[in-house]
């Protein structure tokens, strides 16, 4: 009997942004770089896929051209994101000091009351 792997997907080239992304940051032209736990991949997109992207609640704008995935940011401390563990090999990003609560305040509303 023979055993076969699950077909595992290609990060880079299928990658599901609402899952899969950190953070991302829009560009001029339509290019979009999207930043995941250990790769960033830049990819661009039409004004409509990008309206699309922006228009449900998953990502939250901290200034300028930069959006937080909100479902994975971990913690915010001192303008400081944290997308996992606080471990010198964790994926970060600063943001404005004035932009930390109201992500805190989104982050909270997402978190499931444990039953």
């Amino acid at each position: 009997m023979m055993r076969y792997a699950p077909e595992s997907r290609n990060v880079y080239e299928d990658f599901v942004v609402e899952t899969d992304i950190l953070f991302f940051k829009t560009g001029t032209h339509g290019l979009v770089s999207f930043h995941g736990r250990n790769y960033n991949i830049k990819k661009r997109m039409s004004a409509e896929q990008l309206r699309s992207l922006l228009s449900g609640k998953k990502f939250y704008n901290v200034g300028g051209n930069c959006y937080v995935n909100v479902d994975k940011a971990t913690d915010v401390e001192q303008g400081v994101v944290y997308f996992g563990e606080k471990a010198p090999s964790a994926k970060v990003l600063r943001i404005p000091r004035w932009k930390q609560e109201p992500l805190k305040r989104l982050m909270a509303g997402n978190k499931l009351p444990v039953t």
